[in-house]
């Protein structure tokens, strides 16, 4: 049987808003990745290790050099992140950006199954529907986005691997609460990221070569955004809230990107893309209106000393 012990009423008063930072900032460096003149896995392993040593660095000073036990804890994390990285890289550039991006929205439905048989986690039948309707807005918002209509049953194959490789990385992230700090967590797996990377570029003929001076400081947008707001952050967020819920809430990534993309570089946006990103919002914020921030435990009260009998109460009549 399933423990309670991560039901949504211990909702952690800022976990939500760590995800939603979180998830923005994952949707906005589709934008930045724009800018970067890299193959997709080199863009991955050079972002993840910029990201790594700057963590390191950081962790360093604060309580000395890391050990291998956070390698250890982190190892399957990081590399269920990194083929997600690289099979979702792979399924961009071989199938429609629509056929990955679809299939990636499935993950709430497998992750549901996953929070309530190993974490314990009630879902409601009404937070359910509501992220249904949320994965069909997403669905519209990415099929009407205009694209290369190719499709290879071979990239499917790699955004269903990449579907299970980011669903495995969110369980492990939920897990290490206990094991690891989220620092600790988030600084095993970018190294991992980055190992599974490099050889995978090298072996499929990627150009993994140093990028010039013109990538770094694009590559360090990346690292802030990417990685401080976005897998920090998720790292953290996932340690106070339900794994369901910050599953779902992954869902806004397509849309924030849809919305980056029209602002910064003019891709259209019709009527019913905006109408699908309204329904997929509102559909969100039903699943969250469900959870509860638990309210503060009242103190307990000293116990009436019993009065004996013969002796008139105050409140007696």
């Amino acid at each position: 049987m399933p423990s309670s012990d991560n039901r949504p009423e211990q909702l952690h008063p800022f976990g939500l808003g760590a995800a939603a930072i979180a998830v923005a900032a994952w949707g906005t460096s589709g934008v930045v990745v724009k800018a970067v003149d890299l193959d997709p896995v080199a863009i991955s392993f050079y972002r993840f290790a910029l990201y790594t040593l700057a963590i390191a660095v950081v962790y360093s000073i604060r309580h000395g050099l890391p050990t291998l036990r956070i390698l250890k804890h982190s190892m399957a994390g990081g590399i269920f992140l990194g083929l997600d990285v690289v099979l979702f890289f792979t399924a961009v550039k071989t199938t429609s950006v629509v056929n990955a991006t679809t299939i990636g929205a499935m993950q709430p439905v497998i992750i549901a199954g996953i929070a309530y048989r190993f974490f314990g986690e009630k879902i409601r039948l009404r937070e359910i529907a509501a992220a249904l309707a949320a994965i069909s807005g997403v669905v519209i918002v990415v099929t009407r986005s205009t694209g290369t209509p190719q499709w290879s049953g071979s990239g499917d194959l790699a955004a269903l691997g990449a579907l299970f490789a980011w669903t495995g990385y969110l369980v492990m992230s939920k897990r290490s609460a206990g094991t690891l700090t989220s620092t600790e967590y988030t600084l095993g797996t970018g190294f991992w990221t980055a190992a599974v990377s490099l050889p995978v570029g090298l072996a499929f003929g990627q150009d993994m070569s140093l990028p010039g001076p013109g990538h770094w400081l694009v590559l360090g947008v990346l690292v802030v955004m990417g990685g401080v707001l976005g897998h920090s952050t998720m790292n953290w967020a996932l340690t106070r809230i339900p794994l369901w819920l910050g599953s779902v809430a992954t869902l806004l990534i397509p849309v924030v990107s849809s919305i980056t993309a029209w602002i910064f570089l003019d891709e259209a946006l019709d009527r019913v893309q905006v109408i699908a990103i309204a329904a997929v919002v509102a559909a969100l914020a039903a699943v969250v209106s469900a959870q509860r921030v638990p309210t503060p435990t009242p103190p307990p009260t000293a116990p009436i000393a019993s009065v004996p009998d013969g002796i008139a109460r105050h409140d007696s009549a």
